[in-house]
Parts: structure tokens; C-alpha cells; sequence
């Protein structure tokens, strides 16, 4: 939370001048200046190390997935659904720059809310927010000619301290499933399981400042996709980094943890969501007209404080 009544309305500030930048998405004009940028992610950067690295939350909730830079697409969600506030929560499952043309807006947003409403806004780390991904992919580039090399810097400072995973369950939901508490019912992330995983629990051990390796615990979160054409195993990925799942690996991993779901992004699906394995994991992508190649609509899932679940499509 900010620290004063002078930075709380310096926030507020910043988000008014964010959301107008729609209006100039044609222009390179940074919507706030670049002290203002580096004031926000030191911010930013104590948000999110407030966060474990398995963030525990409950319903009611909106889950979103890739954003991209779509910025007016972003807009267009909250527009829809509501801004984010302490009564209309948000989890976003990382992704939120490169590719897209308003990175900088997307994930300045984004830092805002973050800093207002820290338990309310849960922002995870997707495979676009390390250095490497984001250096191929436009959001260095953004970053370079909008304002410079030390704020894309400052992003990755941010972008290595951010949460991997969330649980959404009841208040009192527990990782420890030996312990009284219930498990929770959900398990988000960006990309999805892993084979160095066995409970949910072991990702808390993850130290933080963290670049994601090429292999292991960590870049499998944020980088493997359920295999549609086999049940049984765990298949190198079509992408050249982690794995594919079967159906038997998420079965295992969902019945060893107590959990019912698992919910994550990473990939382009036509409806904006889509089943997998009988309804055990759902991909959620949240970019419509995905970087205007694909046909597809961007979805949100939202459960209601009862755990019932629906889609938003746009």
C-alpha cells in the first residue's frame, strides 16, 4: 500500500494519465514520465515481494490470461467487468508484454492497481517477463525507444521478484495437505506442471531475485502445455524448452495435492478458453485477435464467492 496520502493520490495520478493513453495509442509519448515509471516500479517491486511465491486467495475473483501489450483490449475487460478495487478482484497469469504495441501502458496499469490494492490484484510471472523472452519479442525494443535501456532494466528487476503460481480455495485453504485446513480447490499458473513437481508447497523454496533457467522447477511453470495427442507421459515440447503433459501426469499431480483444477494460459485458443482432460485444466488467453494473426477471442474466467465458475468472451 502507499506509504502517504501524497503518493496514494500520486497513483491515482498515474492511472488517470495511463487510461488516456488509448487515445494516443498512434504516438510514442510515454502517458507518465519516466521519474514517475521508476518511482512505480520500486513500488511495484515491494507489492509484489509482499506475495509468497504461491499466492493464497479465495472468490470472488476474475482469472485473466495473455494481455500483450493489447492495451485497448485490457481496457476493454475492465470496462466490462470493472475496474480493479478491494470488492472486484483480479488474477492476471503473466504474459503481459511483448508482441503487442502498448506493453508499457499493459503492465504499467497493471503496477498500479498492484500498489493500490495488493491483495487484491495478484499478478503472476509468465514466460514474456524475463530477460531473454522479452529482449526477441518488442518489449526491450518499447522500452528502448519510448524511454531507455535502465526502465526496461528496472522492469526485469521487478519482473524476477514476481509470484509463480496462485491457490484459490476457501479464506482458511492450506498448502500442507496432511494439516486440518482444507486444500484449495485451484492451481494457477502461467504455463503449468512440471515433472521436478510434486507438491504445490515446494514452490515457496524458490529464492527470489530469480532469472527463469532453460530448464527445471521453475521455467516448466511458466513454459509447459498439456499434449492433446497423448494420455500417458511427459514429452518434450514443441517449443524447445520444458515438457508436454498427459492426462495421467495431471491426474497424478491434481489427486496427490487435494486440488481439482488447474488453471493457466500460454497459448492461443479460439473461444478464449478451453478444456483439457475432462475439465481437470483450463487455458485461459486473454488477448483477442491475437498480435491481428489469429481469429481468436480473448476470455476471462470469473468464479463467484460460491465457486461457480464462468467466461467473459471479447
Amino acid at each position: 500500500m502507499p506509504s502517504s496520502t501524497k503518493d496514494l493520490l500520486d497513483i491515482y495520478k498515474y492511472v488517470n494519465l495511463i487510461k488516456t493513453a488509448l487515445l494516443k495509442s498512434d504516438s510514442d509519448i510515454l502517458p507518465i514520465t519516466t521519474d514517475a515509471i521508476f518511482w512505480l516500479l520500486k513500488q511495484a517491486k515491494v507489492a509484489v515481494m509482499n506475495d509468497e511465491m504461491v499466492v493464497r486467495t479465495s472468490p470472488p475473483i476474475h482469472i485473466c490470461g495473455d494481455i500483450h501489450g493489447q492495451y485497448p483490449d485490457l481496457l476493454k475487460i475492465f470496462e466490462r467487468l470493472g475496474y480493479p478495487s478491494k470488492t472486484n478482484r483480479y488474477l492476471f497469469l503473466g504474459d503481459y508484454v511483448d508482441r503487442g504495441q502498448q506493453s508499457l501502458e499493459v503492465i504499467l496499469l497493471l503496477f498500479c492497481y498492484k500498489i493500490l490494492f495488493h491483495k487484491d490484484v495478484i499478478l503472476l510471472r509468465g514466460n514474456h517477463e524475463t530477460s531473454d523472452i522479452s529482449r526477441m519479442y518488442g518489449f526491450y525494443d518499447e522500452c528502448k525507444r519510448r524511454a531507455s535501456i535502465k526502465v526496461w532494466k528496472s522492469f526485469m528487476d521487478v519482473f524476477n521478484r514476481m509470484p509463480i503460481a496462485a491457490t484459490i480455495g476457501s479464506p482458511d485453504h492450506d498448502l500442507e495437505i496432511d494439516r486440518l485446513n482444507p486444500s484449495p480447490l485451484m492451481f494457477c499458473t502461467h504455463g503449468g506442471i512440471s515433472p521436478s513437481l510434486r507438491y504445490i508447497k515446494e514452490i515457496n523454496s524458490i529464492k527470489r531475485p530469480c532469472e527463469v533457467p532453460e530448464q527445471g522447477l521453475l521455467c516448466d511453470l511458466l513454459w509447459s502445455d498439456p499434449n492433446t495427442e497423448t494420455n500417458i507421459g511427459w514429452s518434450p515440447s514443441d517449443r524447445g524448452v520444458s515438457y508436454l503433459f498427459g492426462k495421467t501426469e495431471l491426474t497424478n499431480f491434481l489427486e496427490r495435492n487435494n486440488v481439482e483444477v488447474v488453471v493457466r494460459a500460454h497459448q492461443v485458443v479460439e473461444d478464449g478458453y478451453e478444456f483439457f482432460c475432462g475439465r481437470k485444466l483450463i487455458t485461459i488467453f486473454s488477448a483477442p485477435n491475437y498480435c491481428g494473426e489469429f481469429d481468436n477471442k480473448g476470455g476471462v474466467m470469473s468464479i463467484s464467492s460460491n465457486f461457480k465458475c464462468s467466461f467473459q468472451i471479447f
